[in-house]
């Protein structure tokens, strides 16, 4: 891979951009593989909630949850979850408890193994060392620019 600009010049590069640069182009390749196999990014995100959850867990629970991912948002998590349910992925209870369904489990299994493709995509070239320092780096930017970013 060819790098932008030198090392000197690259140290005087925007982080803002950069950084923006990466979301952008990550996310978008998430979101057009997801695609490919039937799916959008936020209903990948309920499915696995539910799927991979060693607890039942409440679709307020969920919604809680996801809502700050890319700035989702309450609204647009709870269409997503309906959505996954009208696909029949997962089933709600009277209580609101999410549980996932045969077609569900079997649809989650497609997307995960997509998921650990786009993984080792994403990370080629790139040592474990150096991706923990990458994302140290940025969490103090976050930090010291006083935003706010969660992520489990």
């Amino acid at each position: 891979m060819e790098y932008s600009h030198s090392d000197t010049d690259l140290i005087k590069q925007p982080i803002g951009y950069w950084s923006w640069a990466a979301h952008k182009a990550v996310v978008t390749r998430i979101r057009a593989a997801l695609a490919g196999i039937g799916t959008t990014q936020p209903q990948w995100w309920v499915l696995a909630q539910v799927a991979a959850a060693g607890t039942v867990k409440t679709r307020d629970e969920v919604s809680r949850l996801l809502r700050g991912y890319l700035d989702a948002g309450p609204e647009a998590m709870e269409s997503e979850i309906d959505t996954v349910i009208a696909q029949g992925w997962i089933t709600e209870d009277a209580g609101g408890r999410l549980g996932v369904t045969a077609e569900g489990r079997a649809f989650y299994e497609k997307a995960a193994a997509l998921q650990d493709e786009l993984w080792t995509e994403r990370h080629a070239g790139v040592p474990d060392e150096e991706y923990l320092t990458t994302l140290k780096v940025l969490q103090r930017f976050i930090h010291n620019t006083g935003g706010r970013a969660w992520h489990h």
